[in-house]
């Protein structure tokens, strides 16, 4: 069913060219039905051609124009200030190790809290536990990485967090009850 839906909606598309016969390209005179990849991608770049582009906002990351930085008004004496602007609008992810004296569930718990938390403060990371003691934070906007640092490493069991190849140490050691 749907492929006949391709197939008359291909062909149609085909029929509807404007160009004269003369004209056609070689690949174009041939059966829809005897089409193989390379002509179909053909086809598809021939009806992309008629599309509008893309706003700037919908094209995927990789292809958006980079954002404007206005250098006058960054304050130059912290660097993570530079670097919080460089990655405004971009996918970040953070490296979270929780203590290791947690189980494996007390540390899924642990980050689930903290992701709250984030999320309560209108920070938007997503949570990916990738070892028993380690997590990714992924941040679609990577300048809120550095807004959470501050949150995170004020956290009892965290025991440090690494953004951009940077090792942030806890500010907040964790104090085992010897009993």
């Amino acid at each position: 069913m749907y492929r006949s839906i391709l197939i008359f909606l291909l062909f149609s598309v085909v029929l509807c060219k404007k160009s004269k016969e003369g004209e056609k390209p070689e690949w174009a005179k041939k059966d829809i039905r005897d089409f193989d990849d390379a002509d179909m991608e053909r086809l598809f770049d021939q009806w992309e051609e008629d599309e509008e582009p893309l706003q700037s906002d919908e094209l995927p990351e990789h292809l958006r124009p980079p954002p404007k930085i206005d250098l006058s008004n960054i304050d130059t004496s912290n660097p993570e200030n530079l670097l919080k602007i460089s990655k405004k609008g971009k996918t970040l992810m953070t490296f979270i190790n929780v203590s290791t004296d947690k189980t494996k569930e007390e540390a899924e718990e642990l980050t689930k809290l903290w992701q709250t938390g984030l999320w309560n403060n209108h920070i938007q990371a997503e949570r990916y536990m990738v070892d028993s003691h380690r997590a990714i934070f992924l941040f679609k906007d990577g300048a809120q990485a550095w807004e959470s640092k501050t949150f995170l490493l004020q956290q009892e069991f965290l025991e440090s967090m690494t953004i951009e190849n940077k090792v942030y140490e806890s500010e907040k050691k964790h104090v085992i009850d010897e009993l």
